[in-house]
């Protein structure tokens, strides 16, 4: 764990802590606010340094805050988590990561019931005995049995490239209902996130025909277990083992629920906080002013009513948004539609199952100019990576196939090359010298220190013939944390060099982050967006890729996927001058 990934850990943990205390409320959501901010820096605190002056610059960090973190990068400790932290059994932290479970009732839990860990929660739930604490009955106390129970059959949060298929799907069936006039997802999957707890969904219904949705909803095919059903929210649970809520609104109160249903939370609180500078009051159902509505049937309607752009579901973080809205300055976000190259991609001659002329093919019907075939390297022994002997045979392969496509097609020789634990690539320059394209990324001594990964980075960087920085971190959410370089001297590195920065499709990579990509923007640094496809099925994996970029407020400008044939061979032609 990387140092910002170790402070914020530690603010959140703070912040939970004294929640479950009763504590002061300014301090709990200072220390919340410092968690969400450490956690979204692309640059390792660590790099700055012990300097409290200089870490009370970060937009968001104040002087308290900025002194606590000097603290922890010199002694690797901060005395106020630790004091916290004694005042609570240590167990109770355990509880948090149950769903349902917040640090208020966790409080109460042990305050009232004597509940110190996981094990007593256990065994309290033996018996009815919690159900004498407030606000705790029988169903509650079932919903906490079987989110134990899920917990530790499956554990963690969902990745999106999971959840977004599930979450379509649903709403698909819903819309086939006459008595459904609107459905769709929200939450954190509607963000665009790259994991998420569970799917919300919100349809827009007369009241009179919500059991008939709800009856409908809980019996869809796949559904294993219905956790509540009630005339206007349900929850089920899938055979993929996810958790999907249901909410049922009127149809005038649809865009104000499902604004709010969408999130994030700090983004809500920044519009009702502007809705009470404006003499009105925002909810989860209207804006209104003196108790009367003055909009809630769409999104669109509201942003309008208090002077603002509509934002897209996935700036909405809380990250300047509102700022730049109410100047008419958002930025028109990237689309799938925009892409018109892929420039890594991998065929048979790897570990592809797709021949050039099938990609080619298949590039042609998404309307594509450009492809590039970027198979391994022959560090990846695992992959069928190519040694200098295949890779000469593989380019000629490749120039033969581009003469075929002349006119309807552009294709690039091209390799995903190996950046070696030392930095070096896995190809000698003369002959990275006769591809088109090259893409280097990392795929091995992934554990490296944050040190040691930057100067690893910035080396492969400096290589005349690379092209493009690929997925730069190498990890695999929720299943591989990866490297934890310093992405502002990489960004710094990549614009010197005038190179682009992959955000990688994969919905397991997503690398570069939204953070990451932000970042690399803000500084002038261009972007490649691509599938690292290794067959049909994967050029699908767009989406979550855009998504991303979209998070981190990407335009079609900033992406050379987006250039047009002739503008993207000048740009080629000359990151390699």
């Amino acid at each position: 764990m990387d140092t910002n990934q170790q402070l914020a850990a530690i603010f959140q943990q703070m912040a939970d802590v004294h929640t479950i205390l009763e504590d002061d409320r300014f301090r709990i959501n200072a220390y919340a606010k410092a968690a969400r901010v450490i956690g979204e820096l692309p640059t390792d605190l660590g790099e700055i340094g012990a300097e409290v002056a200089l870490l009370a610059k970060i937009d968001g960090i104040g002087k308290s805050t900025a002194s606590k973190i000097a603290e922890f990068l010199e002694t690797g400790k901060i005395k106020a988590h630790e004091d916290v932290m004694a005042r609570i059994p240590h167990g109770l932290l355990d509880l948090l990561q149950i769903s349902g479970l917040g640090p208020k009732t966790v409080g109460l839990m042990w305050s009232q019931a004597g509940i110190e860990s996981l094990d007593d929660l256990k065994e309290k739930l033996k018996t009815d005995e919690l159900t004498k604490l407030p606000r705790m009955g029988q169903k509650s106390l079932d919903k906490i049995r079987k989110s134990i129970a899920f917990m530790e059959s499956t554990g963690g949060r969902v990745n999106i490239g999971k959840a977004l298929p599930i979450a379509q799907w649903f709403v698909e069936q819903l819309q086939t209902l006459g008595e459904v006039e609107q459905a769709q997802y929200a939450g954190s999957l509607r963000r665009g996130k790259e994991t998420i707890g569970d799917i919300d969904i919100l349809v827009a219904a007369s009241e009179d025909d919500s059991k008939t949705i709800s009856d409908f909803f809980v019996q869809l095919p796949g559904v294993t277990e219905v956790l509540a059903q009630g005339q206007t929210k349900s929850s089920v649970r899938t055979e993929h083992g996810v958790q999907v809520d249901l909410r049922i609104v009127e149809p005038d109160h649809f865009g104000a629920a499902l604004m709010y249903f969408t999130g994030s939370k700090e983004h809500n609180v920044a519009m009702r906080q502007r809705a009470i500078k404006m003499g009105m009051s925002l909810n989860e159902y209207a804006l209104t002013k003196d108790d009367k509505p003055v909009a809630a049937k769409s999104e669109e309607d509201v942003f309008k009513a208090l002077d603002l752009q509509w934002v897209a579901p996935e700036m909405r973080e809380d990250h300047g948004e509102l700022t730049l809205a109410e100047k008419d300055k958002l930025p028109k976000l990237i689309e799938v539609a925009d892409i018109k190259a892929e420039l890594h991609a991998h065929t048979t001659a790897s570990d592809g199952i797709w021949s050039i002329e099938q990609y080619a093919d298949f590039a042609i019907d998404r309307g594509f100019h450009t492809i590039a075939i970027t198979d391994h390297s022959k560090g990846q022994a695992q992959a069928n990576g190519l040694n200098e002997k295949r890779l000469v045979e593989h380019i000629e392969k490749i120039r033969a196939a581009a003469k075929k496509y002349e006119g309807k097609l552009t294709i690039l020789a091209g390799s995903e090359v190996d950046i070696l634990a030392d930095g070096t690539l896995d190809y000698a320059d003369d002959l990275l010298a006769e591809l088109d394209i090259v893409v280097a990324s990392p795929h091995a001594a992934l554990t490296q220190d944050p040190k040691t990964a930057t100067a690893r980075l910035l080396k492969a960087v400096e290589n005349p013939y690379v092209t493009i920085m690929g997925h730069p971190t190498g990890r695999l959410i929720n299943r591989r944390e990866g490297l934890s370089p310093d992405m502002g001297k990489l960004i710094d590195a990549a614009k010197e060099r005038g190179i682009a920065l992959e955000i990688n499709a994969n919905h397991w990579r997503l690398d570069l982050r939204d953070s990451h990509a932000r970042l690399a923007i803000e500084s002038g640094v261009m972007l490649a967006i691509d599938t690292d496809a290794h067959g049909p099925g994967d050029m699908d994996e767009l989406k979550y890729g855009i998504l991303t970029a979209r998070r981190a407020g990407v335009t079609a400008q900033n992406v050379i996927n987006c250039m047009s044939q002739t503008a993207l061979a000048q740009w080629l032609k000359r990151t390699r001058s």
